[in-house]
């Protein structure tokens, strides 16, 4: 009987963060296929296939599957459709074949969608926990993200400045993910509330990883890609 397809989660970046039961897929597994994207001179990048050669797996195990970064996801989804394919020929040869995803696979991960389509097709899949970026940025920053009574919301970046001071005025905890979508956003909502806590994060779990809480600082940043903001 053909294996199950696992979806290892690999955390936000540091090796160290999968999970014990991550690992071990990713040292029993055949296959393992990791998302790249393309820089401009058309070099292969890929963040999650570096994670696992980290961990001492084998590069002959790894194989890319090059996402294309857009807002118009057609051809993202194509590009998952490819996979499926590949993923299900794997498994019928009955090798032991892993998708893996940054952060958690069920957490503002695309990758579901061709879980969603395994699913459908009657295909056994398995999934492993991951750590979101933010529960490592918290833990970077020594945060007590929530406590007590407080409730948190998680949003993408896709927000004006006005919604997002309606919910610092609420008293949310909030965590922004996506945050290079509202840099203006917040930048306006920083001199609207001086009494909330802006924390700014970049590339955490890597050996860039950025922290800091000064206002000055986080007014005049960017926001590159991998960036997440946790406001108290």
């Amino acid at each position: 009987m053909p294996y199950p397809i696992c979806f290892v989660s690999l955390g936000p970046g540091e090796p160290e963060l999968i999970t014990l039961k991550g690992l071990k897929k990713l040292q029993q597994a055949d296959v393992i296929y990791c998302p790249a994207t393309l820089n401009k001179s058309g070099q292969s990048l890929s963040r999650a296939a570096n994670i696992v050669k980290e961990l001492n797996i084998e590069d002959s195990a790894i194989q890319l599957f090059t996402l294309p970064m857009s807002k118009d996801r057609t051809e993202a989804w194509k590009a998952y459709d490819r996979l499926y394919e590949k993923a299900v020929s794997a498994r019928l040869e009955g090798k032991k074949t892993v998708i893996v995803a940054e952060g958690d696979a069920g957490f503002y991960s695309s990758i579901q969608y061709i879980y969603d389509k395994f699913k459908a097709n009657d295909i056994e899949v398995e999934r492993t926990a991951g750590i979101p970026a933010f529960i490592a940025a918290g833990a970077l920053a020594g945060l007590h993200i929530v406590k007590q009574e407080e409730q948190i919301i998680v949003i993408p970046g896709m927000l004006t400045a006005e919604e997002l001071s309606e919910k610092i005025k609420a008293g949310y905890v909030i965590v922004i993910m996506k945050l290079s979508q509202c840099v203006d956003a917040v930048h306006e909502c920083i001199c609207k509330h001086p009494q909330a806590r802006f924390h700014y994060f970049e590339n955490v779990g890597t050996d860039k990883e950025y922290y800091t809480s000064d206002k000055k600082i986080i007014s005049e940043k960017p926001f590159p890609y991998f960036s997440l903001m946790i406001i108290q």
